[in-house]
C-alpha cells in the first residue's frame, strides 16, 4: 500500500468538523482533544470521540492531552474503548517513560509521540525506540518555535533534520510535516512542502480541507522522477535476468542498493 500523506486535524468538540474530515479525502484524520479544545469543553469533545469513532472504516488517530493535565486520564480511558485501529497521538513528549505508560495503558494500539521542545529533540531517537508500538515520529513546531526562541523555517532545520534520523534509526516511516498555520496560502504551502520533502519529510498534516489537495500534490513524485524509478527498476530486473553485476543507466549513473529502494518507494507513491 502507498503511505499516507494527508492528515487533517479536527477539533473533537466540533462533532461536524469531526464528521466532515471522515468524509473527506484526507489520508489520516487525526481528532484533537488537545490544544484546539478549549478546557470547558474537554469533556463534551470526549464524548463526542466515543461516540463518532465508536466503529471507524478509515485510518484515524486521536491527539490526547499531555500526562501533566487533569485531562490525560480519562482521555486515555476513551480511547481504550475505541476500536484498536484507532491510534493515539501523543503530544509534547520529552521521555522515553511517557511513552511506556501510554503503551501500558492502551495495550495493542498504535502510538504516535510528537516532539515539540527542545528536549524532547534532544531525546529523538531514545524516544523514537521507547515502544515496539511505535508507528510514527511528528514533530509539534508551533510550540518547538516558541521554546527556540524562533520565528522562521531557517531556526528548525536542525530540530527537522534530527527527528528524521532518529525515525530511520528506529526503522520508522518518515515523518510527516507539522501543519502549515495560512489556510489562504496555498502557493506557500507547496513551497514549504517542497523543502521539507527534500530534508525527509513524506505527507503532512492539516487544519483545513483546502490544503490536502496541495499537499498531495507536492509530495507525490514527479513524471520525471517517476520515469527515472522505471528505468533503475527495468535495468536493474534486465540486468539480474542477464547475470550482469554492474548496473548503468543510459546517462552513465552506475546504480546501487539504495538508489533502487528508493526507486521503488517512488513507483509505490505514484500507484
Amino acid at each position: 500500500m502507498s503511505p499516507p500523506l494527508t492528515f487533517l486535524y479536527a477539533p473533537a468538540d466540533r462533532p461536524d468538523r469531526v464528521a466532515k474530515a471522515l468524509d473527506s479525502a484526507a489520508d489520516v484524520v487525526l481528532v484533537d482533544l488537545e490544544d484546539a479544545v478549549a478546557p470547558a469543553h474537554k469533556d463534551a469533545a470526549r464524548a463526542n470521540v466515543l461516540r463518532l469513532l465508536a466503529s471507524v472504516a478509515r485510518p484515524v488517530q486521536v491527539r490526547v492531552n499531555h500526562p501533566s493535565t487533569p485531562w490525560h486520564a480519562a482521555d486515555l480511558a476513551a480511547v481504550a474503548a475505541l476500536p484498536l485501529e484507532v491510534g493515539v497521538r501523543l503530544p509534547k513528549v520529552e521521555s522515553p517513560e511517557e511513552i511506556r505508560a501510554v503503551a501500558a495503558a492502551l495495550p495493542d494500539r498504535a502510538l504516535h509521540p510528537l516532539i515539540e521542545s527542545a528536549l524532547g529533540v534532544e531525546r529523538a531517537l531514545d524516544i523514537a525506540t521507547a515502544s515496539p508500538r511505535i508507528a510514527s515520529l511528528g514533530l509539534g513546531e508551533a510550540d518547538l518555535r516558541s521554546d527556540l526562541g524562533v520565528a522562521d523555517d531557517a531556526g528548525l532545520t536542525w530540530a527537522r533534520s534530527r527527528v528524521i534520523v532518529a525515525a530511520r534509526a528506529a526503522r520508522l516511516a518518515p515523518p510527516v510535516m507539522s501543519a502549515y498555520a495560512n489556510v489562504r496560502d496555498l502557493d506557500g504551502l507547496a513551497e514549504s512542502c517542497r523543502a521539507g520533502r527534500a530534508l525527509g519529510f513524506r505527507g503532512r498534516t492539516a487544519i483545513h480541507p483546502v490544503q490536502l489537495a496541495t499537499i498531495r500534490a507536492a509530495f507525490l513524485p514527479t513524471p520525471q522522477e517517476i520515469a527515472r524509478a522505471r528505468e533503475v527498476v527495468e535495468r536493474v530486473t534486465g540486468a539480474t535476468a542477464a547475470g550482469v553485476g554492474a548496473i548503468a543507466l543510459a546517462d552513465g549513473t552506475f546504480l546501487d542498493v539504495a538508489m533502487v529502494e528508493q526507486a521503488r518507494t517512488v513507483l509505490s507513491l505514484a500507484e
